[in-house]
């Protein structure tokens, strides 16, 4: 699994949304300004290239239907960035993001009840 460049995580968000469906549909959940058209469909191609997206033909349109699930990605790619710039430590990342206050102390209560549930 490659990662995704910001616009392709961008479109995969929206598709994983929507679930399957013509480019059009992904398109109109774009927020404004929306991408052209032929922009989204390159972008789509090349997720269907990656091995994302799945296309089935019916006629002169496609249908796309993600292949990886959203939670596959997220695991894989959160994982890297903890290994990568935070020696491997979710406590490292968690501790980060207290120290620059973009967490707050009800969040991280959450997060240990989370913990203790488990």
């Amino acid at each position: 699994m490659t990662k995704l460049t910001q616009q392709e995580e961008e479109a995969m968000l929206i598709i994983w949304q929507v679930g399957s469906g013509i480019i059009k549909d992904f398109l109109d959940k774009y927020p404004e300004p929306q991408p052209p058209y032929t922009t989204l469909a390159s972008v789509i191609k090349n997720l269907e290239r990656k091995g994302y997206l799945r296309a089935k033909r019916y006629g002169n349109t496609y249908e796309y239907t993600p292949v990886v699930a959203e939670e596959e990605y997220k695991k894989k790619f959160l994982s890297g960035v903890v290994k990568d710039y935070f020696e491997n430590s979710y406590k490292e990342m968690v501790s980060f993001f207290a120290r620059e206050q973009k967490i707050s102390k009800e969040e991280l209560e959450e997060i240990i009840r989370l913990i203790e549930k488990k």
